[in-house]
C-alpha cells in the first residue's frame, strides 16, 4: 500500500498560529517555519532599504516593499525579505495587500542555519524561477556577499558573486551606484 503524502495548502496556514515568533511559508506544498529574523538581518534589510529607497526617490520607476506575502498558488505561500515591483506591473500583481504573481525582484537575507540556506538557495530560488522573477538577490552576511540570479531559460541562474567594495548590477534597478560594503556597516 502506498502513503500519499499530504501537501499543505494556504489555507492550511489559517490554522498556524500568527503570534508565536515564527514565519511560515509553503514551497511545493512543503512547510518551512524560521524564527523570527535576529537584530544582523535585520540591520542589514535596513540598510538595504535605505539605499535601494534613496535609488527610487531618483529614479521613481518601481515600488519597494519588505516583508510582503506572496501567494503564488494553493500550495506556495512565501515572504520575501524585499520585493521590487516596476510600477506598470504593480496593479496586476497585488490582490488583497499581497503579491499573487511574481516581482520583478526579490531579495532574500540568509538566516544562520543549513536549513535556512538550502530554503533559500535551492527551494526559493526554484520557486521564484517558476512564477518567472526576473531578478533575485541572496544576501550572505556570514561571507559579506551577494549572490545574484537572474532568470534565464525559465531558470534564475546564478551570475555573480560580489563581496566587499564590488558594485552591484542589477538589470531591473538600471543605474544602481551600490557597493556590498554599504549595506554590511553595521
Amino acid at each position: 500500500m502506498s502513503s500519499i503524502e499530504h501537501l499543505i495548502t494556504v489555507a492550511d496556514l489559517a490554522n498556524y498560529p500568527d503570534d508565536d515568533g515564527n514565519r511560515y511559508e509553503l514551497i511545493e506544498g512543503e512547510l518551512f517555519v524560521s524564527t523570527a529574523p535576529g537584530i544582523p538581518h535585520q540591520l542589514v534589510l535596513h540598510n538595504l532599504q535605505i539605499e535601494l529607497a534613496k535609488y527610487l526617490v531618483e529614479n521613481p520607476i518601481g515600488k519597494l516593499v519588505p516583508g510582503a506575502g506572496a501567494v503564488f498558488s494553493n500550495f506556495d505561500a512565501v515572504i520575501p525579505d524585499l520585493v521590487f515591483v516596476r510600477q506598470e506591473r504593480w496593479e496586476k500583481i497585488v490582490e488583497d495587500n499581497r503579491f499573487v504573481a511574481a516581482p520583478d525582484l526579490v531579495i532574500e537575507i540568509l538566516s544562520p542555519g543549513s536549513e535556512n540556506r538550502r530554503r533559500d538557495l535551492e527551494a526559493k530560488r526554484r520557486l521564484y524561477s517558476t512564477y518567472g522573477v526576473q531578478e533575485y538577490w541572496v544576501v550572505d552576511s556570514m561571507d559579506q556577499s551577494i549572490r545574484f540570479f537572474r532568470l534565464q531559460e525559465g531558470m534564475l541562474d546564478e551570475i555573480a558573486t560580489v563581496t566587499r567594495d564590488e558594485p552591484i548590477e542589477s538589470l531591473v534597478l538600471t543605474d544602481l551606484h551600490l557597493r556590498v560594503s554599504t549595506i554590511f556597516s553595521i
